[in-house]
């Protein structure tokens, strides 16, 4: 089972709708059955409502599911009511950000392209401070409260059941300098540190590459267990897209492929980021 509440809340909304769409019924002929609004039963199937066991006990017996079945499903509805850790930081944690933390938490593997920033798994806490003050959204709690959240995320990547996390960058995230040179130099060298983790490849997508999707950044999230399928997140400055369609999925399975047999080696990847921390050290 998907360990954040982020993730069984999405295990719990695939399986309500794979069963009404099993039963061959709409959302409103669930809801007429069961005096609900067709509303409801849709808020319930993409989670965008409060999820009650009460009100999943009654769906299952109306579908006439398994007792055993039931039982998971109302165990999903309470697991999905609990807080993740992040979620104690309160407004540290944007509401429309505080989603993709949940399911990265979840995640059996993440594959991310970024053209434009270090990966935030990969982010010094200098380099984070940096890009919330340019932002200039937060009031000074909140601004601690965000770097210490981007500061624990990074613990995922040397948990016991670590994701394999394959991340791709473009050339120009070495050379934008954040801060200042220094800073810069500091950042470069964190990103080799992790980069020698076991789980983790780094691929640098370098100036001279030619022509590649121009997909803007993004990360593919994919899970441990087949029932839930592989999800799209792509944010912006106030807000977050959440792509989960077997097309789009593809889509951007595929530009992800692109993208790393255009970039170079990891060894030639490691090569490039010493030599850009060499001109950031002039």
């Amino acid at each position: 089972m998907a360990d954040s509440p982020t993730a069984r809340r999405r295990r719990l909304a695939i399986e309500l709708k794979k069963l009404r769409e099993g039963s061959q019924l709409t959302c409103n002929q669930v809801g007429e059955a069961l005096s609900w609004s067709g509303s409801k039963v849709n808020r319930l199937e993409t989670g965008s409502g409060r999820v009650q066991p009460s009100d999943i006990d009654a769906l299952c017996r109306y579908y006439g599911t398994s007792d055993e079945l039931r039982e998971l499903l109302m165990a999903l509805a309470k697991d999905s009511k609990l807080r993740g850790w992040w979620q104690a930081h309160g407004t540290g944690v944007p509401r429309w950000f505080a989603g993709y933390v949940g399911f990265e938490q979840a995640a059996s593997s993440l594959r991310q392209y970024q053209c434009e920033f270090i990966p935030g798994l990969m982010q010094s806490p200098e380099y984070t401070a940096e890009l919330h003050l340019a932002s200039n959204q937060m009031s000074a709690a909140d601004f601690e409260r965000a770097v210490k959240v981007r500061t624990e995320r990074q613990s995922l990547l040397t948990k016991a059941s670590a994701p394999d996390a394959w991340f791709i960058v473009h050339e120009s995230v070495l050379r934008h300098v954040i801060g200042d040179r220094k800073l810069m130099r500091d950042q470069l060298e964190r990103m080799l540190v992790v980069s020698e983790l076991g789980n983790v490849t780094l691929q640098v997508l370098p100036f001279t590459a030619g022509t590649y999707p121009a997909t803007g950044a993004f990360t593919i999230l994919g899970f441990p267990e087949q029932e839930d399928p592989d999800l799209v997140y792509r944010d912006g400055l106030t807000d977050a897209t959440y792509l989960e369609t077997p097309h789009d999925v593809g889509q951007y399975t595929k530009a992800f492929d692109n993208l790393r047999a255009l970039a170079s080696s990891p060894s030639q990847s490691t090569a490039l980021i010493r030599r850009v921390m060499e001109e950031h050290s002039q």
